[in-house]
């Protein structure tokens, strides 16, 4: 097993899973077969983009969930004007 990794979130350290059998447990059960189709289908050159993926979405941030929100919804008005 590799080293562990750690992230802040809101101000906390928290670890973050970097084994397949430790980012599937964490994930939400409604996610974990969409995790499963995602790791059986990537290949050699995509298995590390695929990896970080759902390693960060099994550690959820709200306030950079809140972010990309603002950011979509700004994104969608512009394309409304324009």
């Amino acid at each position: 097993m590799g080293e562990s990794l750690k992230t802040f979130v809101g101000g906390t350290e928290v670890e973050v899973p970097n084994s397949i059998p430790d980012i599937r447990a964490t994930l939400p059960e409604e996610r974990r077969e969409e995790f499963d189709l995602a790791i059986n289908e990537a290949g050699v050159h995509e298995i590390q983009a695929v990896m970080r993926h759902w390693m960060l979405e099994a550690v959820p941030d709200p306030e950079a969930e809140r972010i990309l929100d603002r950011l979509a919804r700004d994104e969608a008005e512009r394309r409304s004007v324009a």
